[in-house]
C-alpha cells in the first residue's frame, strides 16, 4: 500500500515539475517579447530622434543585455558544469557582437535564439504532457461497493485486489478487473488502439483508463495502481523516450569536438579576412540545432505514430532493429490463428462411448488454460456431459496433463506423450485418414490404456494472410510458422497464409532451436508470440513481439516491442515505420550537415550578414522538426482497418 501511495506521489510531482517548467517557459517568453519590444523601440526611434540618438542606443543594449543574459548564463553553467553545449557559440558571437557596439545585431541575435528554444521547450512540453494525460485517463477516486450493496468513495490508492467497484455510465475505469455483473460498451482505444466500443458482460476482462459508454457495471478488481495495464503502458513509454538509437550515441560521443572546431574555424575567417562580423556570422549559423533535433524529433513522432495503433515499443533502437528485419517467425496458435479451437471429431476405441470419451478427457482438463481444453469443457457444456472434480492435476507445457477423475487415472495428449509414458495407441484408429481436414489430436488415456482421440481445429486471423503477404512486400525474405501441432495441420495453415516454411511437433526448445539456425543462415529474425509460452523463444530473436499484449504481464515484459491488440496488420505496419523513421533521420542529418557547410562557407564569404545567419539558422530547426513532424501521420490508412476489426 505504501508503495502504491509513493507511485501516485511521484506521478505528482512530475505533474508539479511540468507545471513549474511550463511557469517558467512562460516567464522566458515575456522577457523575450519585452527584450524584442526594446529592439524594436531602437529600430523605430531614429525615425523620432534622428539617426545615432540615444534613445536608439539604449534601448538597443537594455534590450540586448535583457536578451542576451540567459543565452550567456546557461552556456556559462555548462562550462562550468563540464558538459559541451552549442549555446557557446551563440553566446560567444553575441558577446563578440556586443563587445564590438552593435547592440541592436546582438539582440536580435539572441531574440531569434530564444525563440527557436522556446519553441523546441514549448514542443517537449507538450510531448510530456500527453504522456502524462495518460495518468489522467485514471479518475482519482473509485466508488467501492459493500456486501450489503452500499456504495463508499475511496481514493484510487486504496484500491486492492478483491475490491467490487461500481462504474457508471461515461466514467472511466479506475483498475483493471473482471465484469461481476452488468453490461455496457466500453471504448478500449486508449488501450488496444481499436476504436469501435467492446460489448463487456459478466466474466470479460475490462481496463484501467478505458471508457464506459453505456450501461453501469460492477468490476472485481485484479489489478490497481501502477500494476494495471495503463500504468506499464505509461511506464513503457516514458522509459522509451530516455533511450537512445546507436546513430544518437555517436553523435553525443563526437559532440565535445565540433565546439573547438568552430572555434577554430572562426578564428582563421578572422585572421584571413580581418572582419569580426563574418566570424560572428559563421558562429550564429553553426549552432547544429538542426543537427541536434535531426535524431530525437523523428523517433518521438514515430513513438507517437506507434502508440496510437497500439504498439509499444520499448526503447527506441528496436526501431532501428525492425527496420532490418528480413525473417519473422511465427508461432501459430494465437498469433497467425485465432486460438479458438473446436472439437471437430470424436474418434473413441472400440467398445468406449463418445459422450464417455468427452466426459473423461474434458474433466481432466478442466484446470487447464490452454484453448484445446476450453474447447473440450465448451463441448461437454453444450452436450450436457456433467464433469467430475479432477485430483493431482499436473500440466507438461507442449505435452498434456495428468489428473486423476473419480480415481481412474487420465492421461490427454499428444500420441508421444502418451508413448513416453508406455501407453500404446495402435489400437485406435489413424489420424492420418483424415489429415486432409488437419486436425489437432489430443490422445485420451484412461488407467494405462488409450480409449481415443479427439480432433481440433481453429481459423486462421481474417486478415494474417494479407499481413504476411505485406511483409513480403516489405522486404520481408523468409517467414516462418512454428507449432507443437501435427506436420498435416501445419502444412494446411502454412498453405493457406502462404508462409515460406514451417516446423511440426515444437516444443519450447524446439523453437530456440530453429530460431538460432534462421540467426545462423544470417537473418535478422523477429519472433511473435502471444507471449506466455513463447516467451523463451521471443527472447531468442533479435526482435520480440507479443500479440495481444492487453492484460498480459507476462507478454509485456517479455517481448522487446508489444501489440496491444490481435491485429497482425501492425507487423508491416511497424517495418514500414522503422525504415520512414530512418529516412526521415538519414534526411535530418544530411540537411544539417549541407545547412552548416554552407552557412559557414557563406559566413566566410561576407554573403551572410549575423542577423540573416540567425534567422536561416532558426529556419533550419523548423524545417527538422516540420520533416520529423510527417511521421507522426503515417499509419493513418490502418485506423479504419482497426475499426472494422473491433
Amino acid at each position: 500500500m505504501a508503495h502504491k501511495h509513493l507511485h501516485l506521489k511521484e506521478h505528482e510531482l512530475a505533474g508539479e515539475q511540468t507545471k513549474g517548467k511550463q511557469i517558467r517557459v512562460g516567464m522566458a517568453l515575456l522577457g523575450t517579447l519585452c527584450g524584442g519590444v526594446l529592439l524594436l523601440n531602437s529600430a523605430i526611434a531614429p525615425l523620432f530622434y534622428g539617426s545615432g540618438s540615444e534613445v536608439a542606443q539604449l534601448s538597443a543594449m537594455v534590450g540586448a543585455i535583457l536578451l542576451a543574459f540567459p543565452v550567456v548564463l546557461h552556456a556559462l553553467e555548462s562550462v562550468v558544469k563540464g558538459r559541451m553545449h552549442m549555446d557557446e557559440l551563440v553566446a560567444l558571437a553575441i558577446v563578440a557582437a556586443f563587445a564590438n557596439g552593435e547592440y541592436g545585431t546582438a539582440g536580435t541575435v539572441a531574440f531569434i535564439m530564444l525563440l527557436g528554444e522556446l519553441m523546441e521547450t514549448r514542443t517537449a512540453l507538450g510531448a510530456r504532457a500527453s504522456i502524462e494525460s495518460l495518468i489522467k485517463l485514471t479518475p482519482t477516486s473509485a466508488n467501492v461497493v459493500g456486501a450489503d450493496g452500499s456504495e463508499r468513495e475511496v481514493q484510487i490508492s486504496d484500491l486492492v485486489p478483491g475490491n467490487v467497484i461500481r462504474v457508471r455510465p461515461g466514467d472511466n475505469i479506475p483498475a483493471d478487473g473482471e465484469v461481476k455483473d452488468g453490461f455496457s460498451s466500453v471504448n478500449e482505444a486508449t488501450i488496444t488502439g481499436e476504436s469501435l466500443p467492446v460489448d463487456k458482460t459478466a466474466g470479460m476482462q475490462v481496463f484501467a483508463g478505458t471508457t464506459n459508454l453505456t450501461g453501469a457495471l460492477d468490476i472485481t478488481v485484479t489489478k490497481a495502481g501502477e500494476d494495471t495495464t495503463l500504468g506499464k503502458v505509461q511506464s513503457l513509454i516514458m522509459a522509451a523516450e530516455k533511450t537512445q538509437i546507436p546513430i544518437m550515441r555517436i553523435i553525443d560521443s563526437h559532440i565535445k569536438w565540433y565546439v573547438p572546431t568552430i572555434l577554430m574555424v572562426a578564428a582563421i575567417i578572422w585572421f584571413f579576412t580581418g572582419e569580426i562580423n563574418r566570424s560572428i556570422s559563421a558562429l550564429v549559423v553553426s549552432c547544429p540545432c538542426a543537427l541536434i533535433l535531426a535524431t530525437p524529433t523523428a523517433m518521438v513522432a514515430a513513438l507517437s505514430a506507434a502508440a496510437r495503433l497500439g504498439i509499444l515499443i520499448k526503447n527506441v533502437s528496436l526501431l532501428e532493429i525492425a527496420g532490418r528485419m528480413t525473417a519473422v517467425v511465427f508461432d501459430k496458435t494465437g498469433t497467425l490463428t485465432t486460438g479458438q479451437l473446436f472439437v471437430t471429431k470424436l474418434e473413441p476405441a472400440e467398445g468406449v462411448e463418445p459422450s464417455e470419451m468427452l466426459r473423461v478427457a474434458a474433466s481432466a482438463e478442466q484446470m487447464s488454460k490452454h484453448p484445446a481444453a476450453k474447447a473440450l469443457v465448451n463441448l461437454a457444456k453444450e452436450a450436457n456431459v456433467s464433469l467430475e472434480a479432477p485430483a493431482d492435476f499436473k500440466e507438461i507445457p507442449g505435452k498434456g496433463v495428468t489428473a486423476a477423475v473419480a480415481s481412474a487415472q487420465v492421461m490427454v495428449g499428444r500420441d508421444t506423450f502418451l508413448a513416453e509414458n508406455g501407453i500404446d495407441i495402435s489400437s485406435i484408429a489413424d489420424p492420418s485418414l483424415h489429415e486432409e481436414q488437419g486436425f489437432s489430436t489430443l490422445y485420451v488415456a484412461k488407467d494405462s490404456r488409450c480409449i481415443g482421440w479427439i480432433g481440433l481445429q481453429d481459423k486462421a486471423r481474417p486478415q494474417a494472410q494479407q499481413a504476411v503477404s505485406d511483409l513480403f512486400e516489405a522486404g520481408i525474405k523468409r517467414v516462418t510458422m512454428l507449432t507443437g501441432d501435427r506436420s498435416e495441420v501445419a502444412n494446411r495453415v502454412c498453405a493457406e497464409l502462404g508462409c515460406t516454411d514451417f516446423k511440426a511437433h515444437c516444443l519450447p526448445q524446439d523453437k530456440l532451436a530453429v530460431v538460432g539456425k534462421i540467426r545462423e543462415d544470417g537473418h535478422t529474425v523477429a519472433v511473435v508470440g502471444d507471449g506466455i509460452n513463447d516467451a523463451p523463444a521471443l527472447a531468442a530473436g533479435d526482435l520480440g513481439i507479443a500479440m495481444g499484449a492487453a492484460g498480459s504481464d507476462v507478454a509485456i515484459n517479455s517481448a522487446s516491442i508489444a501489440l496491444m491488440s490481435d491485429d497482425l496488420g501492425r507487423l508491416p505496419f511497424l517495418v514500414r515505420l522503422s525504415r520512414k523513421t530512418r529516412g526521415v533521420i538519414n534526411q535530418n542529418l544530411l540537411f544539417g550537415i549541407i545547412f552548416i557547410v554552407l552557412g559557414v562557407a557563406a559566413s566566410a564569404a561576407g554573403w551572410l550578414p549575423i542577423v540573416v545567419a540567425a534567422v536561416l539558422h532558426l529556419t533550419g530547426s523548423v524545417i527538422v522538426i516540420f520533416n520529423s513532424a510527417r511521421l507522426v501521420r503515417l499509419g493513418e490508412e490502418l485506423e479504419p482497418h482497426g475499426q472494422a476489426a473491433g
